[in-house]
């Protein structure tokens, strides 16, 4: 019963993180942009941003959350906000010309790794979808018959799912010819994060729990 519950709680898991969205794409763009330890230096903001909210769905504080309106609302106003804001961001860097935009690169330092992590960090938490689908994940594996290694079995295996597959993203696209393509298809790349991004932040902000 253990095991069969917990490759439920797998499975869903792996396929909510590993399916296109904006923290992916955000891993794509800045592994592509700026090479893989900055990309993984977001990935690990990503990581923590979901192992806060496995850690308040395991304490109950999330049923707390959910029920809570007007914490749901601010957090979806910040986080829906925030997306915008990185969704201008590329927009403009998908409208820059690319000479222009190269003169720019030469001349910025690569992004700190502080910087990176924190905004993976903020995306996540500012999702208040993560509550109700964290919440989803531990009833799947937290039923009746859950023994005391079931919650510690839940978090850990998530949590190494997600460096799995958000480190997988960073390593994937920071290679040679991804780096490659972004430089011959830089600004419909950017373009198409920034679309992401826009419409990720649009249905954040008008989302009807």
């Amino acid at each position: 019963m253990l095991v069969s519950q917990l490759a439920l709680v797998y499975g869903t898991y792996l396929i909510a993180t590993a399916s296109p969205g904006p923290s992916n794409m955000a891993i794509m763009a800045t592994a592509m942009r700026h090479g893989r330890v900055p990309a993984l230096a977001l990935a690990a903001g990503v990581i923590t941003g979901s192992l806060f909210w496995a850690t308040l769905a395991a304490t109950g504080i999330s049923a707390v959350l959910a029920a809570s309106a007007q914490a749901l609302f601010i957090i979806k106003v910040v986080g829906g906000v925030y997306l915008l804001y990185l969704a201008f961001r590329s927009a403009r860097s998908a409208l820059r010309r690319g000479a222009a935009f190269a003169k720019v690169e030469t001349g910025r330092a690569t992004p700190r790794y502080r910087v990176l992590y924190r905004q993976g960090v903020l995306m996540h938490i500012g999702n208040p979808k993560a509550v109700l689908a964290w919440m989803a994940i531990m009833s799947l594996g937290l039923g009746e018959s859950a023994s005391d290694g079931t919650l510690p079995a839940i978090i850990g295996g998530c949590a190494l799912l997600g460096v799995m597959v958000f480190g997988g993203y960073a390593i994937a696209f920071s290679t040679a010819p991804m780096i490659a393509l972004y430089a011959r298809l830089r600004r419909w790349i950017e373009g198409t994060v920034a679309v992401v991004f826009g419409v990720a932040g649009v249905k954040l902000l008008t989302w009807q729990r």
